[in-house]
């Protein structure tokens, strides 16, 4: 602990320190309990992808299959991701990426040299493309909101277990040095008074 002053200013710094350490830590405890709600809320949306790509993938195991390369020109060679755009949304004070389209390049293709479930096929690999980069943005919004948690955690921890305790006990100590100073005061004037009493005794 850094040393003190043990004066009446050092005395008003501390307990203005103590009121404005207070004041801010309840907003910092309801930003970890906004983000712990958010991280948990990412993680089960990552979870629930999986299991939607895991059923797409069942679904649709010919055209990946196909799309994965063909002797004869596949789905590969077909579609292609043109561009994919996404927007932000602020958690808790941390911007993270949102899915918002995606622009796939699909080429022409001839409809009676094709096998008829070929369209179906290539919506497939649409929606395949689409959860994957809709996963990677919540992995990404995961290691953001963990890293701001992490940040917030050891503030709350900061002022919980070191600022506010540290200023309490300042002023505890500066509150025993002053009150020890004036009874020593008090003290030192009441023999004082006692020797001039004495002395104007004598005197007369």
């Amino acid at each position: 602990m850094a040393k003190i002053k043990l004066t009446k200013n050092e005395l008003k710094v501390q307990r203005d320190a103590l009121k404005r350490f207070e004041r801010y830590l309840p907003t910092l405890q309801l930003k970890k309990q906004q983000l712990q709600m958010e991280v948990r809320q990412n993680r089960e949306a990552i979870a629930a992808m999986d299991a939607e790509m895991a059923a797409l993938t069942e679904r649709s195991k010919q055209a990946i299959a196909l799309f994965s390369g063909n002797d004869n020109g596949g789905l590969q060679d077909i579609i292609a991701v043109k561009a994919w755009h996404t927007t932000t949304r602020n958690v808790a004070g941390t911007d993270v990426p949102v899915f918002e389209s995606l622009e796939l390049d699909v080429k022409e293709y001839d409809l009676f040299t094709t096998a008829p479930w070929f369209e179906d096929a290539v919506e497939l690999v649409r929606e395949k493309i689409e959860l994957e980069l809709k996963k990677r943005l919540l992995l990404e919004t995961s290691m953001l909101l963990e890293q701001e948690l992490r940040v917030v955690t050891q503030r709350v921890n900061l002022f919980e277990k070191v600022m506010i305790p540290n200023a309490r006990e300042n002023i505890r100590v500066i509150n025993i040095y002053l009150g020890d100073q004036q009874t020593n005061s008090v003290g030192r004037s009441k023999i004082a008074k006692g020797k001039c009493a004495a002395r104007d005794a004598n005197i007369a």
